[in-house]
C-alpha cells in the first residue's frame, strides 16, 4: 500500500500547476523561503494523498501510507492537517484568501459578485493553462469525474465537503457584514454569502461539463467562466439592494442605475435559459432518433454502451463511453423545470427591485420639494388662505 505513487505530481500540475509556480497574486507579500518550503510539503502531501485515494479509495488508504509515500512522517501530516478528508479538501485556505479579498472591508470599489467572478476566473484560467501537458492516457475529464466519484461514494467526504462550504460560506458573512457595517448573522449577509459561494460548485460542474476542450485552454476558460458568470446574473438580480449598501450610502442615482443593472441582468438570464432550452430540444431529438434506429435494427450494441451512447472512431458502434440511463432524462427534465421557476423568480425579484427603486427615488424628489418650500415660505400659503376665507 505504501508504493511511491507517481500520480502524485500529475496531481499537482492538474490542480495548480507544476511545484513553485503558483500563480503570484496582486498585492500577495513576498514569500520567504521558510514558507515557500512549507507551501511546498503541504501541497506534495496532499497531491500525494489524492492520487492514493484515486487509486485506492478514500477508506483504503491510511494516514500512515500517505506519510511513507511522501516522504514525511505520520505527526508531520496532521501538522499541516487536523483530519484525513482535509488531505483531499486542502483548498479551504486559498477559498478563505479568495473570500477576504473580494468581498470584506478592502476588498475594490464596486459590486462583490464582479469581485468574486473576478477572482474565480484567475483560478480558472490558472488551472486549466496545464490540461494540455497531461500525457495522453489522462484526460482532464477523468480526472476530474474520478475526484468528483471519490466525494460522493464516501459519507465522510461529503460531509466534510459540506462543512468546508459552510465555513467558508460563514467567513463571506462576516466579510460582508464588515463592509456593510451589520451583524454577520443578519439575513441579508447570511444569504449574500451563502449564494455567492454558490459558485464553486457552479465552477467545478463547469470545469467537468468542458474538459473535453482540453487541448485548447483558451476555449476551455472561456466556456467554463461564461457558465460561472451565467450564475453570478442569477445572484445579481436578486442582491442587488444589499450590494449597494455594501458600497455605501445608496443615492436616487444609484437606486436608478442598480433598477436597471437587475433589469439587464434579468434579460441575460431569461436568454441564457432559452439557449439551454433549444440546446435540451436538440440534445432529445437525437435521443428520440437513436430511440428509433434502435427499433429498427434491434440493439446491434447491446451490452456495449446502450443507443445513448457515442459511437467510437469512424462510427462503429462499440466504443460507447456514456450508458443509456432513464433515470438521467428524468432529472435533466426536472432540472430543466427548476431553472425555469428560478428565471421566474428573478424575473418577479427584478421586478420589484425597479418598483422599489422608484418609490425611493419618487419620496426622495417629494422630499426635496418640501425642503424647498419650507425655504422659499410657500408653506405659509394654507395658513394665509384660511384666514382669508374667515374674513
Amino acid at each position: 500500500m505504501a508504493e511511491p505513487v507517481d500520480r502524485a505530481e500529475l496531481a499537482s500540475r492538474f490542480l495548480r500547476g507544476p511545484a513553485g509556480q503558483r500563480p503570484p497574486r496582486a498585492g500577495e507579500a513576498a514569500e520567504s523561503l521558510r514558507e515557500r518550503k512549507k507551501r511546498l510539503t503541504r501541497q506534495l502531501i496532499s497531491d500525494t494523498a489524492t492520487a492514493m485515494f484515486l487509486a485506492h479509495g478514500f477508506d483504503e488508504v491510511r494516514v500512515a501510507d500517505v506519510a511513507e509515500s511522501s516522504g514525511v512522517s505520520e505527526k508531520t501530516v496532521y501538522n499541516y492537517f487536523p483530519t484525513k478528508e482535509s488531505l483531499l479538501f486542502d483548498r479551504e485556505p486559498e477559498m478563505v484568501a479568495v473570500v477576504r479579498r473580494a468581498l470584506g472591508p478592502d476588498a475594490p470599489e464596486g459590486s462583490p459578485v464582479e469581485a468574486l467572478v473576478g477572482e474565480l476566473s484567475a483560478d480558472i484560467e490558472a488551472m486549466v493553462r496545464w490540461w494540455p501537458e497531461l500525457p495522453e492516457e489522462v484526460s482532464p475529464a477523468e480526472v476530474l469525474e474520478g475526484f468528483r466519484e471519490l466525494i460522493e461514494a464516501t459519507p465522510s467526504l461529503r460531509a466534510a465537503e459540506r462543512d468546508m462550504m459552510d465555513r467558508v460560506a460563514q467567513v463571506a458573512a462576516e466579510e460582508l457584514a464588515a463592509r456593510a457595517g451589520v451583524d454577520p448573522y443578519e439575513p441579508e449577509p447570511q444569504v449574500a454569502a451563502s449564494a455567492l459561494c454558490s459558485l464553486w460548485p457552479v465552477m467545478h460542474r463547469a470545469m467537468r461539463n468542458h474538459a473535453d476542450l482540453a487541448h485548447t485552454p483558451e476555449n476551455a476558460s472561456a466556456a467554463i467562466i461564461d457558465e460561472v458568470r451565467r450564475a453570478a446574473r442569477l445572484i445579481d438580480t436578486g442582491l442587488w439592494s444589499f450590494g449597494l449598501e455594501v458600497q455605501g450610502t445608496p443615492s436616487t442615482k444609484q437606486f436608478k442605475q442598480a433598477a436597471e443593472a437587475a433589469n439587464e441582468a434579468r434579460k441575460q438570464v431569461i436568454e441564457a435559459v432559452r439557449a439551454a432550452k433549444v440546446a435540451w430540444r436538440d440534445f432529445a431529438e437525437q435521443s428520440r432518433a437513436m430511440h428509433e434506429q434502435m427499433h429498427e435494427h434491434g440493439h446491434p450494441w447491446e451490452g456495449r454502451g446502450g443507443p445513448w451512447a457515442r459511437s467510437g472512431p469512424g462510427g462503429r458502434p462499440g466504443a460507447y463511453s456514456e450508458p443509456f440511463d432513464p433515470e438521467s432524462l428524468r432529472a435533466a427534465r426536472d432540472e430543466m423545470r427548476k431553472a425555469k421557476r428560478d428565471v421566474v423568480a428573478a424575473k418577479r425579484a427584478a421586478q420589484k427591485a425597479v418598483r422599489q427603486a422608484k418609490t425611493q427615488a419618487k419620496g426622495n424628489t417629494q422630499a426635496k420639494s418640501k425642503n424647498s418650500a419650507k425655504g422659499t415660505g410657500a408653506g405659509k400659503r394654507p395658513t394665509t388662505a384660511k384666514a382669508d376665507k374667515k374674513r
